[in-house]
């Protein structure tokens, strides 16, 4: 958002001379598709800011005198006119002079206006050079279509109904993560190429919904929404809704369309619960964990989602990041606090520097962390997308369709961090190779401090990389998804080693056990059997209540196990023998003790 005010007006206008192009008074025009928005209610500033919105659609932020001579511009008026109409509203005497400059001076450089002289209205004004912000719009929805579907839904906002859904869908997440857990359909659908693009359909309608969301709550607060359209951002495809009009709303307008597109997302997870519960399908509640990881997304407030543009309504200040270099400019010692930051109330200003302080560590520590470990990212996600793409084109040469085409998402899903991190690595290195050269201009004290830290960054960079100094690749980890990731192997995890034991002196034993009821958990799978035991069974009444010796345990015998289909041993019932001592534990080839008296013949088969 370009801010504009008139502060400099008192001590720098011209205080006399009419001249002007071929008239006394010219006349001012508004470049094309100029809108007034009205004043910014609920502002964080000490004094009214008002709103107009250019044909390109860039917000400019002007002082109230500023945006009383924009409202008198009609194009017929001179400024005479307007100098006589802005004087009666503001209480204040302004000349024609002085309507003059402020339209040269000011709003011209802003394109607001059109420069005197010219004969078309088309202007192109500066534009906010942001980092992230979504490029390449495209629209889907127009404006008529989406003032329809937001009227159609705008009953949703309804307190009573928002209430409701609301306690839907904290009992259901209950269920969800308390009673059925929500791991098992995920993997349940990772393992169904078919089911994936199921739930990728899913994840595309729920977008397509949180945008109805914004539309939807700006029409309930009185405003009238604009296009639902997609772009890229940060090179990732997302989707926006132009609800530029509700500035002209008060502070909760403005956060009921904020909060519009994450309620949108609980009323799609209400719906994805009731589809689960008419079909028992469980990849609707796949859908649903997807959907909670696309809120929590949407809610952080350090990129420009729903979470950064609900805190800006909080505080007041529709440009958070605008407010950035202000507020470390003014946390200087012996630096005035710059205008920026000291037009702004306590609670605003309080809110904003908070914000300040906690993005602009995390934002450096996250561009670090991603510096020191790019070999090993870079390397694992070239390894893994050599592997997706020649699993894609097996799967499509075997006729599997749905697996070849998840494979494709896969590859995108690769693809664009790739690509994200190197046009982010681009823009944020240009911009401080630019800042560095304009700040250090006129400095050679600073040029030499500049080029001394980037010299030590780019030698500790270059020991990192090529010394290995930073951590390695990620080796290749068994398949989550065996049936989307045919390259990696299906090895077996491998058995704890057999503790070896030597023989101790126990009671004698009360019969051969049959394995399958002593098996420890975790054994191998397979068919259990008994071999025959070497200590003698005894039965009847204790002949003495000495301690009964048998000599060492008997390893297993190397017979064959019979086959599956055979039957074990029969088992005769027999009454122990007490012993008057403790007896201690025998360890079994799986590590895991099994009462004494009894050998086993091998472990469960593998």
């Amino acid at each position: 958002m370009t801010v504009a005010d008139s502060r400099e007006f008192d001590r720098r206008g011209p205080t006399g001379g009419n001249v002007s192009d071929g008239a006394v008074f010219p006349v001012p025009r508004l470049s094309a598709g100029l809108r007034v928005l009205g004043e910014y209610r609920g502002s964080g500033s000490k004094e009214p800011k008002y709103l107009v919105r250019r044909g390109d659609g860039q917000v400019v932020q002007l002082s109230r005198l500023l945006y009383e001579i924009v409202g008198s511009v009609d194009g017929e008026r001179h400024t005479e006119t307007i100098a006589h109409r802005v004087s009666a509203r503001c209480a204040r005497e302004i000349s024609p002079e002085n309507v003059r400059y402020l339209v040269e001076e000011k709003l011209q450089p802003l394109g607001v206006t059109v420069p005197f002289g010219q004969r078309d209205d088309q202007v192109v004004g500066p534009r906010t050079d942001l980092l992230l912000v979504l490029k390449g719009h495209r629209v889907l929805l127009r404006e008529r279509q989406v003032a329809r579907i937001a009227r159609s839904l705008a009953w949703l906002h309804l307190p009573p109904v928002v209430f409701l859904v609301l306690a839907v869908a904290i009992a259901s997440d209950v269920w969800l993560f308390g009673v059925h857990g929500a791991m098992a359909p995920v993997v349940d659908v990772l393992e169904h190429p078919a089911l994936m693009l199921v739930v990728f359909a899913l994840t595309v309608a729920s977008l397509v919904f949180h945008e109805f969301g914004h539309a939807s709550g700006c029409r309930y607060g009185g405003g009238h929404p604009g296009c639902i359209g997609c772009g890229l951002f940060l090179i990732w495809p997302s989707m926006y809704t132009d609800v530029t009009d509700v500035y002209r709303l008060g502070r909760g307008g403005r956060l009921r369309t904020d909060l519009g597109g994450v309620y949108f997302n609980v009323v799609f997870l209400v719906a994805l619960f009731g589809g689960y519960l008419l079909s028992g399908q469980s990849f609707f509640l796949g859908a649903v964990y997807l959907a909670h990881i696309e809120i929590l997304e949407q809610l952080m407030p350090v990129m420009r989602l729903d979470g950064y543009y609900i805190l800006g309504d909080l505080a007041g200040v529709p440009d958070l990041f605008g407010k950035v270099k202000p507020i470390l400019l003014g946390m200087v010692p012996g630096r005035p606090v710059p205008a920026e930051v000291a037009d702004l109330k306590r609670s605003a200003r309080t809110v904003v520097t908070v914000w300040v302080l906690a993005m602009v560590p995390l934002v450096v520590v996250e561009c670090g962390y991603l510096l020191w470990n790019l070999p090993r990212l870079a390397e694992t996600a070239l390894r893994s997308l050599a592997h997706q793409l020649a699993d894609t084109a097996s799967a499509f040469a075997d006729g599997q369709i749905a697996a070849g085409l998840v494979g494709l998402i896969g590859c995108f899903m690769l693809l664009c961090p790739l690509a994200g991190a190197v046009y982010l690595a681009v823009r944020v290195g240009s911009r401080v190779v630019r800042a560095a050269d304009r700040a250090a201009r006129a400095r050679p004290r600073l040029r030499v401090s500049v080029g001394t830290v980037a010299l030590s960054a780019t030698i500790v960079l270059t020991g990192v990389w090529v010394g290995a100094i930073g951590p390695r690749s990620a080796p290749t980890q068994q398949p989550v998804a065996p049936l989307l990731q045919p390259h990696l192997p299906l090895e077996p995890l491998p058995l704890p080693r057999t503790p070896t034991t030597a023989p101790t002196t126990t009671a004698p034993a009360a019969g051969p056990t049959p394995v399958g009821d002593q098996s420890p958990a975790g054994a191998s799978t397979g068919p259990a059997f008994t071999a025959p035991t070497t200590t003698p069974a005894t039965s009847g009444p204790p002949t003495s209540a000495g301690p009964t010796t048998t000599g060492p345990a008997t390893p297993p015998t190397s017979a064959a196990p019979p086959p599956p289909s055979s039957r074990p041993p029969s088992v005769t019932p027999t009454t122990p023998t007490p012993t008057a001592t403790p007896t201690t534990p025998t360890p079994t080839e799986t590590g895991t003790p099994t009462p004494t008296g009894t050998v086993t013949g091998s472990p469960s088969a593998s």
